[in-house]
């Protein structure tokens, strides 16, 4: 994303100020970790009957461990009730396991070919093992190493750690969720953003824990944890897996194409011709042969497109149903003002497990400006005004 620059704090993006909804109690502004932090005020309707019906007995101090800890229970109401179904799968993740179908079909013949030229008679275990694989997407030591080596992330300073666990302890306790079973990470960017990767990995930027009020922060944590609970995260983890096989059939293929052009210029252009012809007759025989196969694998982008889209749309929904709508909407004007003036987007979203963005290519970072149709149909996250629109019947009702 890029953002006008403040001239007085150079390397520091100003954004511009997001309307107050009349539902949203202000936040304080983030402040360094070795400052003492004034207690925060509660989430709009989080106060107990007992404080609202007798507002003047509240202490005017806080003792001494509550000063130390201002955030603990923050907008706590009473006990913490788990769901007895943590996570789920909702008609978006089946829909985008269902458009990986084809995909996973191509990746399962390349394994199941080299399997059985390589191990004659045992080929069926090369098979196993590959469709065995999937299941590392939620193997914790594996998310680590995708998380740090591959999302580019890293464990939380204690200084941001006291930032955000207290406010993800508040967004899991409002949706019922342990919010022990996740890991919160951070990546070094001066980009406003978030994701959600794999089956356990919640990530927030840096720039968006130093320039976000509490409120606004844990309405995006409650967004990223609506990709994990209805399964987003882990359906498209699986999807992307699973089609590597055939991206990299794809990508040889097209390699040894560009080869052949290349050669082609030379002396041996006439056996060069020979070979392209060959691997162009090769190719358009299998496509239509399993014509249905290869009609799927050219719609399913623009589908998939369409059904990440609706995806962050019920992530939106989520954070929402927990109480941080006027936050989230907050945040979404915010990115907003900021698309129009700098020409840049920067979305919250899920991301794989597999790479550095996903379409979710959770696309996290999409280009700003005007974009071309296909640019608009492969679009993984559908634009700010249409996601305010979303939100604007509930911010009515609250």
């Amino acid at each position: 994303m890029t953002t006008p620059f403040d001239s007085a704090h150079p390397g520091r993006i100003s954004l511009p100020e997001a309307p107050t909804y009349p539902a949203a109690v202000p936040f304080p502004s983030p402040r360094r970790p070795d400052e003492t932090i004034p207690p925060p005020p509660p989430y709009p309707g989080s106060a107990t009957p007992s404080e609202a019906a007798h507002p003047a007995e509240k202490p005017e101090q806080q003792s001494d461990s509550e000063k130390r800890a201002p955030q603990e229970g923050l907008g706590r109401r009473g006990r913490v009730h788990l769901a007895k179904r943590q996570r789920g799968i909702d008609a978006t993740a089946v829909a985008q396991l269902l458009l990986r179908l084809p995909s996973f079909l191509v990746g399962l013949g390349v394994v199941a070919t080299l399997s059985h030229l390589l191990f004659p008679g045992m080929g069926w275990l090369g098979v196993l093992l590959w469709l065995a694989s999937g299941a590392m997407a939620f193997h914790r030591p594996t998310e680590r190493v995708l998380a740090r080596y591959l999302l580019n992330l890293r464990h939380p300073t204690p200084g941001e750690s006291n930032r955000l666990e207290p406010l993800w302890r508040e967004v899991t306790a409002r949706t019922g969720v342990e919010g022990r079973a996740y890991e919160l990470w951070i990546e070094d960017s001066d980009h406003l953003n978030a994701l959600a990767a794999a089956g356990h990995i919640v990530g927030v930027t840096r720039f968006s824990l130093e320039r976000l009020s509490d409120g606004q922060l844990a309405a995006v944590l409650a967004h990223e944890l609506g990709h994990h609970v209805r399964g987003h995260a882990w359906s498209l983890v699986l999807g992307q897996w699973y089609a590597v096989p055939g991206r990299i059939v794809w990508a040889a293929v097209r390699r040894l194409i560009r080869l052949v052009t290349v050669v082609g210029r030379g002396r041996m252009s006439f056996w060069a011709a020979a070979l392209l012809l060959a691997v162009g007759a090769i190719v358009l025989a299998v496509a239509w042969e399993y014509w249905f196969l290869t009609l799927m694998l050219v719609a399913a982008p623009y589908l998939l497109a369409a059904v990440t889209r609706r995806a962050e749309l019920r992530a939106d929904h989520h954070a929402v149903a927990a109480g941080f709508g006027p936050m989230l909407a907050e945040v979404l004007h915010m990115m907003q003002a900021a698309e129009r003036e700098g020409g840049h987007t920067t979305t919250a979203s899920a991301r794989s497990g597999c790479g550095k963005t996903v379409a979710i290519d959770p696309g996290t970072v999409a280009r700003g400006g005007r974009r071309s149709l296909s640019g608009k149909l492969l679009s993984s996250h559908p634009d700010y005004y249409t996601r305010l629109h979303h939100l604007a019947p509930y911010l009515e009702r609250r």
